[in-house]
């Protein structure tokens, strides 16, 4: 997100839908103090990984956290994650500014099409 304007209204519903989730928001407040990896995280939340792992692609997607794996020292890969730095402001204006650019379901539809036309 810039800091000059608010987010677009695509990525606002994206971090909003996101973070509209009891699960999620407790991945986030768990990650707020600092990073870590699946397996302990999923232990901590009380949570299995297949649906832990779930809601990180959401929050991934969202922009909210950011994922790297990483080998132990015995050589075990391990998927990490940390919060990405992120500042959403919500009033009236910006909430009016981001739904003015909202996208469409045309211009959606459509969003494929121009891709492939290059």
């Amino acid at each position: 997100m810039d800091g000059a304007q608010g987010p677009g209204g695509d990525e606002l519903l994206k971090v909003l839908a996101a973070l509209g989730n009891p699960h999620r928001m407790r991945i986030v407040a768990a990650l707020a103090g600092g990073r870590n990896y699946v397996s302990r995280l999923a232990r901590e939340l009380g949570m299995g990984r297949p649906l832990l792992h779930m809601h990180l692609q959401r929050l991934e997607g969202a922009g909210l956290v950011v994922g790297s794996l990483e080998l132990s020292e015995g050589g075990k890969a391990m998927k990490y994650f940390e919060l990405a730095p992120f500042a959403y402001t919500l009033t009236p204006s910006t909430v009016a500014e981001a739904a003015a650019t909202l996208t469409t379901r045309q211009e959606q539809e459509k969003e494929p099409m121009k891709e492939n036309v290059t």
